[in-house]
């Protein structure tokens, strides 16, 4: 293993990382301040897109349709050129920090590179206020979802993370629901995915199938596909010689180096739903189980619990969270439907069980005649269309702005963290720190490869 893989972050880093905390505490209590408009004359957005394929791809097509498209930044010369082909007249560069280093002329940045780069390709729009999208996670670490969400504070722009379920119509009932008082008092919520990506533990490797990646890092390189540029894409990391268990994605994902495997990924996602319902934010403790951490590669499996304290009118609570083999005790004895990957709310009146698309109140024979909450949050016009109608001053903030996804982002990264560390951690949110274990401190950001900075 590269003896820099885990490094620590430099004190300078952290020294900047702690200097906002405080502001950004009150700003994610209160929201950001107005947004910033910003129109082009013809009243299209200039957008920059970086990151063309997979993900990139889609969003690029989706804004594409409205907007003007300026600028394409990909490391991979096959998304870039195609990229290109539907924007013919659109700048076009390898190295998202060249177009950086370039006079800002547009209004809107969408970014869809992996996890490990999100950061330094997010934070520069910010800084010099123009809106943002970025893919979820919006960072690769504890210390990078803090700056991005101070960044994002100070400049007031629409901001937008790429959790499309959050404009599901779904999740909007099940958070009327929740909060209504539709089950009372919430002091339990369990949130369990069945992907079984990553390390694969000796049980696990012979349960599951989907085992789509090297369980250790090669030791052979491969020669780089003629298309890509590998230091581009190694990016901040140490540097490794290329193979195919990195790339194309996923395969990059579950790799500590480049991701945060299955929890921060679809912990975006599923993870959302308790944590709006809920209004939660920092927790006071976190731990975290599974096999044996990996120094490398995220698990297949694992759990992780955090402890909320009472915020108004909400008590305090834990939420659980397991992926893979990993289930609740009460699916595993059938006092719930068992369902592949969902969202389960315990509270003093009852139950509610959600996945994306349906809900349903436990246990049913009681809520046979329950009357819903009428409509509290209105429906979504579009995940991408809430950030461009903001962008352009016409509507309000999208509900995943990066007040609510940075926080998300962050609790998500310490179940990681508490997993990679084998103990309880508790959580000193304001100034960054773990009282009880500081030497675990190192799992919650770390330095970079020269020639990459976010200062």
């Amino acid at each position: 293993m590269d003896k820099n893989s885990h490094t620590q972050p430099s004190p300078a880093p952290r020294r900047r990382f702690l200097k906002g905390v405080t502001a950004t505490a009150a700003t994610s209590a209160i929201g950001f301040p107005a947004i910033v408009s910003a129109k082009s004359p013809n009243g299209l957005l200039d957008v920059v897109i970086i990151g063309c394929g997979g993900r990139g791809g889609h969003n690029m097509r989706t804004i594409g349709k409205t907007e003007n498209i300026v600028a394409l930044c990909d490391v991979n010369d096959r998304n870039l050129q195609g990229a290109a082909k539907r924007h013919p007249k659109a700048a076009k560069y390898r190295d998202f920090r060249k177009f950086y280093d370039k006079p800002g002329n547009y209004d809107a940045v969408v970014v869809s590179t992996t996890e490990h780069t999100h950061a330094f390709a997010t934070l520069p729009a910010l800084r010099s206020k123009k809106h943002v999208y970025s893919e979820k996670p919006l960072s690769r670490d504890v210390y990078e979802a803090r700056l991005i969400t101070e960044a994002a504070a100070k400049a007031g722009v629409a901001t937008q993370q790429g959790t499309q379920i959050h404009a599901g119509t779904n999740y909007r009932r099940v958070v009327e629901l929740i909060r209504s008082g539709a089950i009372g008092n919430v002091t339990e919520a369990h949130v369990w995915v069945g992907r079984a990506w990553g390390w694969q533990s000796p049980a696990d490797a012979k349960k599951n199938r989907d085992i789509v990646n090297a369980q250790e890092r090669p030791k052979e390189a491969q020669p780089v596909p003629k298309e890509l540029d590998w230091d581009l894409w190694i990016g901040p990391a140490p540097m490794r010689p290329f193979h195919s268990v990195y790339f194309p994605g996923p395969k990059w994902y579950r790799w500590w180096d480049f991701g945060n495997g299955t929890m921060s990924d679809l912990g975006s996602h599923w993870n959302d739903l308790p944590f709006w319902a809920l209004d939660l934010d920092a927790p006071k403790s976190i731990e975290a189980g599974g096999p044996p951490p990996h120094p490398e590669i995220a698990p297949a499996s694992m759990w992780a619990r955090y402890e909320y304290a009472k915020r108004g009118d909400r008590g305090p609570l834990t939420l659980t969270w397991y992926q893979g083999s990993e289930k609740p005790e009460i699916w595993k004895q059938g006092g719930i439907p068992k369902w592949g990957s969902a969202c389960l709310f315990v509270g003093d009146k009852g139950m509610l069980l959600s996945d994306y698309g349906k809900h349903v109140l436990l246990p049913e024979d009681k809520y046979k005649d329950f009357k819903r909450p009428p409509k509290a949050i209105a429906d979504s016009i579009g995940h991408h269309a809430e950030w461009i109608r903001a962008c352009k001053g016409e509507g309000p903030e999208p509900l995943c702005h990066f007040a609510y996804a940075g926080p998300l982002t962050e609790a998500n990264h310490l179940g990681n963290a508490a997993y990679r560390a084998g103990k309880k951690l508790e959580w000193d949110a304001k100034n960054m720190k773990i009282p009880n274990a500081p030497e675990t401190e190192k799992y919650l950001g770390r330095s970079y490869r020269k020639g990459w900075k976010l200062g």
